[in-house]
């Protein structure tokens, strides 16, 4: 990918590493996806489509690039899942070390283990909230414990995990379920408020890593492994609204955007999330 592209193309002034609060790592991996490829152009096509954003937010009503967001050098040169993973852990650990505030694009799933295994060890008791249609709780999968299938398996070995708008998954990943700890997709849709089941199973400080195919494919079928009956734009945004005003959240990633040519509003709705769940998080130091 163009490795000059920065989010919403911002001057210099709010996207200097030094002086930004926020950076974003674009992942472009697809090493283990095993339906739909092209998730390695998800980074690309998000940073492509965020220059189109509107950076005033009417709901927080804060500009929040004004808390400056960096958009590193991407990690495209990883040639397996393990050395994707340990690239990941790398940078994350020294935003962290910076003061930094990581979000992490992928790119399929599995870009998410790197980051969840930093942030487990350098963030104490931190609550892992996973936003997804499958519940990727194989042990390892087509002979690779990095496989996207595995990510909540990883995370589950190093934090309590909390999972969302879950509708698919293989009986060999029930026995891992934590069921207090699972939100159905059936029982989410149409649901704006009363999130308290779902705050109550988080620590104090959250980790968010979210699939693209939480979503409901008739506004997001740009994924590798679309699943009907997802939940809608306004769902998923109450939900990160209820998790930021009463939790740290420490960070998080976005991934699974498998972009097509004709068909850019996909692409344009994961750049916007990312905008609005940053919003959320920041708005206080920036009004």
């Amino acid at each position: 990918m163009d490795q000059d592209m920065r989010f919403g193309y911002l001057p210099e002034e709010f996207s200097n590493y030094e002086e930004s609060r926020i950076v974003i790592l674009p992942v472009p991996y697809d090493g283990t996806s095993t339906w739909v490829r092209g998730a390695a152009e998800g980074p690309e096509a998000i940073l492509e489509a965020s220059p189109n954003l509107e950076f005033y937010d009417i709901e927080t009503g804060a500009e929040v690039y004004r808390a400056g967001i960096c958009t590193d050098t991407a990690i495209d040169l990883a040639e397996t899942p393990g050395e994707m993973v340990e690239a990941v852990a790398l940078r994350v650990d020294g935003y962290l070390e910076d003061g930094k505030f990581p979000v992490v694009i992928g790119g399929e799933h599995s870009v998410a283990i790197g980051a969840i295994r930093t942030v487990a060890r350098r963030i104490p008791k931190v609550t892992i909230l996973q936003l997804d249609a499958h519940a990727d709780l194989r042990g390892e999968y087509l002979g690779s414990k990095y496989n996207h299938a595995c990510v909540m398996a990883r995370a589950k070995e190093l934090s309590p995990i909390v999972q969302v708008g879950l509708r698919s998954m293989d009986v060999s990943e029930k026995p891992s379920l934590v069921a207090e700890n699972v939100f159905y997709a059936r029982d989410l849709v149409g649901r704006r408020d009363g999130f308290d089941d779902v705050l109550a199973r988080l620590g104090d400080r959250v980790y968010i890593t979210i699939d693209l195919d939480v979503f409901d494919p008739g506004i997001m079928p740009s994924t590798g492994t679309p699943e009907p009956g997802g939940l809608g734009w306004y769902e998923v945004l109450s939900l990160l609204q209820a998790v930021t005003a009463k939790r740290q959240v420490v960070g998080f990633d976005v991934c699974e955007l498998c972009p097509t040519k004709d068909n850019h509003a996909p692409d344009f709705l994961a750049a916007k999330l990312i905008y609005t769940l940053l919003s959320y998080r920041f708005a206080a130091e920036v009004k």
